[in-house]
């Protein structure tokens, strides 16, 4: 094995120690803190020491050539310099070159000057390039550099030529190659060190963004819930349950029975556009708007154009809500509705076998200023059933992306015409979870069966 093996082995053992105490500096808090450009003089000065030492190690751990003794002494410096500014790169060098020059000898003096200069053409390249990370390609070159920097300092410092020519020749190539492979190793612990940051930020950032939307699901929810009705209520001559059940992305669907004097009650069923607290908020808007305006009209076109009126002029974003509003009356048991492009409520007669779909009389509310809404009417009798339904229940979809659709809802109401209101409810329900299971609820469920006694 030659010489000059031998040497580049020895030098390269000191670079793995090195390494080594560079892997502590790096998870440090005083590093952590130069890297989040956090500085004090008290970080500055920790870095200082521990680049100086880095130093003194390269310094001490050299070997000598031909009676000089030759080191990796700068590289603390080129790392104080390149990772953390001039302040420590200079410091450490001028830590560094303390030590050389008490070392002595011929190459004392270019040594300790190359040191110094390691650190200040280091702190030089970080604030050239604002303070960034320079890079493995970079570091690497600025290695190769001073290190023949420090050749050239020799050539032209040491005495007599033939003596510094015959240094640097030996010992060039393996000193380049040492401080390039220590100056490449730390590149890559700081390049990682700094991905693992950047995951981390991702990571804490994901996490409350999630916390955040739990927050505003959860509000949305309990929102959308406390405005639902507290109770049904009991309509003299008629069968009703009512049901909504939110999806985790709470949307706006909601229902509410009005008392409208005398013996009349008010039926409104609706879904509100978007999602979330938005869409929760603006759901309690369109409740009370509506419920206001179906108390002081008693024609359903004039509350129905009024509600539109009072949701466009409040909304803004353009949200709108479709809705369905029926008024029965408890003795006659007549039923007048008007409906705003909300799905059709299903009719089903006591001796019909086929549904009358109670259709839109005018747009969604909340879309154009003084829309005219038209109005129905149905004279119901003992028997007669109707279904009203958010659009939940119908674009259910399973594992095949096949939506639950009106059919499969009218089959279940047709073969269980003759139970009660809560009995059909429930299995309509079960029929649509066993429909998408597998699939998670993406839409507000919810259901209003009135049967006529």
């Amino acid at each position: 094995m030659s010489v000059e093996l031998d040497f580049f082995i020895d030098l390269f053992e000191l670079i793995c120690v090195i390494i080594v105490f560079s892997i502590f500096v790096i998870r440090s808090r005083w590093f952590s803190d130069a890297v989040k450009r956090r500085y004090t003089w008290k970080n500055q000065a920790v870095l200082i020491v521990f680049f100086g030492l880095l130093s003194i190690y390269g310094t001490l751990g050299g070997l000598s050539i031909l009676g000089e003794p030759l080191n990796v002494g700068d590289i603390g410096p080129m790392l104080g310099g390149l990772f953390c500014g001039p302040y420590v790169g200079i410091g450490a060098g001028l830590i560094g070159a303390a030590l050389i020059s008490a070392t002595g000898g011929t190459t004392s003096l270019p040594c300790s000057i190359a040191a110094v200069l390691s650190g200040l053409f280091a702190g030089l390249v970080y604030l050239l390039l604002k303070k960034d990370f320079a890079g493995v390609k970079i570091a690497v070159v600025f290695a190769v550099a001073m290190e023949s920097l420090q050749m050239l300092i020799i050539l032209a410092m040491v005495k007599p030529p033939e003596i510094a020519f015959e240094i640097v020749s030996f010992a060039a190539i393996p000193m380049i190659i040492a401080n390039v492979i220590g100056i490449l190793i730390f590149s890559y612990l700081f390049r990682n060190l700094l991905e693992e940051k950047k995951t981390i930020n991702e990571r804490d950032q994901y996490e409350k963004e999630v916390a955040k939307n739990r927050a505003e699901l959860e509000i949305a929810s309990e929102i959308q819930t406390n405005f639902l009705p507290g109770a049904i209520p009991e309509i003299p001559g008629f069968s009703i349950f009512a049901l909504s059940r939110p999806a985790k992305e709470v949307g706006g669907d909601f229902y509410d029975f009005i008392d409208c004097g005398g013996e009349e009650t008010g039926i409104v069923i609706a879904d509100v556009s978007g999602k979330g607290v938005p869409a929760a908020l603006f759901m309690v808007l369109s409740k009370t708007l509506m419920n206001a305006s179906a108390g002081w009209n008693r024609s359903i076109k004039k509350a129905m154009e009024d509600a539109n009126n009072l949701i466009l002029a409040e909304s803004g974003a353009g949200m709108f809500v479709t809705l369905f509003y029926m008024r029965l009356n408890h003795s006659s048991k007549k039923i007048e509705y008007a409906n705003a492009g909300h799905c059709p409520p299903l009719y089903l007669g006591a001796s019909d076998n086929d549904f009358l779909p109670l259709n839109p009389t005018g747009m969604a509310l909340g879309v154009l200023e003084d829309n005219k809404y038209g109005a129905g009417e149905i004279s119901t009798s003992s028997g007669d059933l109707i279904v009203f339904f958010t659009d939940g229940i119908t674009e259910s979809i399973n594992t095949r992306e096949e939506e639950f659709g009106e059919e499969r809802l009218k089959e279940i109401i047709m073969n269980n015409r003759h139970k009660k209101p809560d009995e059909i409810a429930d299995l309509i329900i079960e029929s649509v979870d066993l429909h998408s299971a597998g699939n998670p609820q993406f839409d507000d469920i919810t259901l209003i069966i009135l049967k006529v006694l």
